[in-house]
């Protein structure tokens, strides 16, 4: 015996009667009821309606539409259209349908008239299907079953699925060579010549890290030498180069990708716009459709304080800094031992943690004004409303998550001033210096900390969040059947009751929902391409972030979420210009931090000018031998600003070192640092112009759309079109 099957289900309290609720939800229902809505109630500690619509809005959909959905008739449902398609239309019909009151189910959800209105997940083949293979641990290294998620969910899932699964795949290789990348920095490049003269350095006195810390000896920064040189060395360039070419394949191969699936649904000319309208005619033939609007002063406002946001991000990261700073003055100041040695490692890490609790308060108050920022532009559709909030939303979150990351990258250690002449922050704390090893392990940390925190306690929360809602929910005591009239036999349960109490008992579904995942992926590939060159394990940690996070996604979709209304789409959205945007970028970055955060055009320039190489023509000698001595610059001591140093180290020495190139005396710039200024400068521009001119040729040499679906799409429209011209002829003969 088949089940009763029914596109929606709407819960409400149990109100008065005679009570204004109780009125409102009774012309809503009317209202159903008047379009052929079959509606049914249950009662429990909740009242729920069960809704199903007539078959004559089917049958107009596909008049309208001229059956967009033949491709899935056989397998979904036996009325002659999938249950995605039924479930979007009635979804649309019911957040539509207005009251005498002039109100709308989301109107009177707010009222608290109903509190909740969701479609089921349904018992069926399918269902089991995606239960068993797809959303559990088993199917992790196996293919999705993306044309059943599109018979389930719809479109629009299938495709982040797809999206998400083309993505990992392609992180494969990328994770493959971040890892040559990085192994070859620990195994050929930690012993490099640079690292090896600044582990001999015994005799080399530094200046103070910090007002009232002690005079240092170079050595003793050996490990942390050691460190910096498996990141920053000849392979990460050659890495970054990669990175910036493979951004580029993966979007394009991505695209050809979904032209294909696309294609084979049927959707490839799809029209977003015209089913809306044939919708909106469905529910009410008098509708007249909204225009477009364009108004300048509404989109100034809207700008003026996008911009007022990005000021804020960028006070944060003034905060994050002015913390480092205060940070180091205090751990170099404590009382213990490993405390004081490890300050700068301590104050960057701390800093990295801080910046992550950062990270997770700013993305929901950046959620709140990008939905207060789209509701001031007015958006026509939902799919306009949704793409201004994506533009906005990630804008913020962007800059929440690099601008401290900017701020290492290209800042530190480049506006701190010098040994007697210090920028100070309100007078009185110096700005961080970097190490005589250069700054990318600074940044290298940083990424690290953020990556591995956002990917362990984001995605546990993720997960375990919603798992305990909804633990807690279905903790709740239902009560017992209570009997229909006093002295009444008990009636018999309904067999939907159980099937609806179960769907609401899980968590409700977001209208963002889907946004969210995407968004996170996005950040993930920001990370993963812009500052690569500083940290080349990040593709392997967002490939196996991936692996997991698709089927704790499954999971999440089947198993603690209603079920999400499925939405028709051809491709993924005003996503993909993002992706682009990132591409674009990863090169800038890459370019950035390799010419101005690494130390390798500094050793490059020492080589080729300064070195033994330069001057005569020795095999014998590494060409980098000297180079730590050439990079450190001479300060007296006596020049010192006073009450900075401490007593007892006050007449030990005569002078100390600094990373800078100024001279000893006047502590103006040296040539070599204009000969460095003007090659960095020269190696980002060929860098980013080499780097874009291969994504360009790589744009042009994979096209966007197979031959196949080409010939698909050409034999198509010839078929058409021979059999119009044959049916005119008949009709002719006729």
């Amino acid at each position: 015996q088949n089940e009763e099957k029914w596109d929606f289900v709407l819960v409400s309290d149990i109100h008065e009667m005679g009570s204004e609720k109780e009125i409102k939800r009774k012309k809503f229902l009317d209202e159903l009821s008047k379009k052929g809505f079959t509606i049914k109630k249950i009662e429990d500690t909740k009242l729920f309606y069960g809704v199903r619509a007539p078959q004559q809005i089917f049958r107009k959909y596909q008049c309208l539409m001229g059956n967009p959905d033949r491709r899935l008739q056989n397998q979904s449902s036996p009325q002659g259209i999938p249950v995605t398609t039924r479930i979007r239309i009635v979804h649309f019909i019911l957040h539509n349908t207005v009251t005498p009151d002039f109100e709308k189910l989301q109107d009177l959800m707010k009222k608290k008239v109903f509190e909740a209105a969701f479609p089921l997940h349904e018992k069926e083949e399918l269902t089991e299907y995606l239960n068993q293979k797809w959303a559990c641990w088993r199917g992790v290294f196996s293919q999705q079953p993306i044309e059943k998620i599109r018979c389930y969910f719809g479109e629009k899932v299938a495709l982040y699925f797809a999206w998400l699964g083309w993505y990992t795949c392609l992180l494969g290789f990328a994770a493959l060579f971040g890892v040559v990348t990085f192994v070859a920095g620990i195994t050929i490049f930690s012993s490099s010549q640079v690292s090896r003269e600044i582990c001999e350095a015994n005799t080399t006195i530094m200046c103070p890290l910090c007002d009232k810390c002690s005079f240092w000896v170079l050595s003793e920064a050996c490990t942390y030498a050691k460190v910096t040189h498996m990141i920053d060395n000849e392979a990460t360039v050659v890495f970054a180069m990669f990175m910036a070419i493979w951004a580029t394949v993966f979007l394009e191969l991505w695209k050809r990708q979904r032209a294909t699936v696309v294609t084979d649904w049927d959707l490839y000319g799809w029209d977003e716009e015209e089913e809306e309208l044939a919708m909106q005619l469905i529910n009410n033939l008098q509708h007249e459709p909204r225009l477009y609007q364009h108004s300048y002063f509404r989109n100034t406002i809207v700008l003026l304080l996008v911009l007022l946001m990005i000021v804020v991000f960028i006070g944060i990261a003034h905060a994050l800094v002015i913390y480092r700073v205060i940070a180091m003055a205090f751990f170099s100041q404590s009382s213990l031992k490993l405390l004081r040695e490890r300050a700068d490692v301590i104050a960057v890490m701390s800093g990295a943690v801080l910046h992550y609790i950062t990270i997770v308060i700013m993305t929901k108050i950046n959620r709140r004004v990008a939905l207060f920022l789209c509701d001031l532009e007015k958006p026509r559709t939902f799919s306009q409303r949704e793409n201004n909030f994506t533009m906005k939303i990630f804008t913020f979150q962007f800059f929440t998550n690099f601008s401290s990351l900017i701020y290492i990258a290209f800042f530190l250690g480049r506006i701190n001033g010098h040994p007697g002449h210090y920028v100070r922050i309100a007078g009185r704390w110096r700005l961080e210096e970097c190490h005589p090893s250069g700054c990318i392990t600074d940044l290298f940390i940083q990424m690290a900390i953020i990556m591995v925190l956002k990917q362990s306690i984001s995605n546990a929360m993720e997960y375990f969040s919603p798992w305990i809602r909804y633990k807690l929910r279905k903790k709740h005591k239902r009560p017992k059947k209570r009997s229909v009239m006093l002295g009444e036999e008990e009636e018999a349960e309904d067999p939907c009751k159980a099937q609806w109490l179960s769907n609401y008992e899980l968590n409700e579904v977001n209208i963002f929902s889907l946004f969210n995942e995407f968004l996170e992926m996005t950040i993930q590939y920001s990370f993963t391409t812009i500052f690569v060159a500083a940290f080349p394990l990040a593709p392997l940690l967002a490939f196996l972030n991936n692996l997991l996070e698709i089927h704790l996604d499954a999971k999440k979709m089947m198993k603690l979420y209603r079920r999400m209304v499925p939405r028709k789409a051809n491709d993924i959205g005003i996503w993909l210009q993002v992706l682009e945007a990132i591409g674009i970028l990863a090169v800038i970055g890459n370019g950035l931090v390799i010419a101005i955060t690494s130390d390798f055009i500094p050793v490059q320039v020492y080589k080729y000018m300064y070195s033994h190489c330069a001057k005569e023509n020795r095999t014998d000698v590494d060409c980098s031998t000297g180079y730590i001595n050439h990079s450190l610059s001479v300060f007296h001591i006596q020049n010192f600003e006073p009450d900075t140093l401490p007593n007892i180290t006050r007449h030990e020495t005569k002078e100390c070192r600094y990373r800078d190139y100024r001279n000893a005396d006047d502590y103006t710039y040296t040539v070599q640092f204009w000969h460095i200024f003007a090659a960095r400068l020269a190696f980002l521009i060929l860098f980013e112009h080499v780097a874009l001119c291969v994504k360009l040729i790589a744009a042009w040499y994979i096209p966007d759309v197979p031959q196949k679906v080409k010939n698909h799409l050409l034999h198509r429209k010839h078929t058409d079109l021979r059999r119009e011209l044959s049916m005119m002829e008949y009709s002719t003969e006729v």
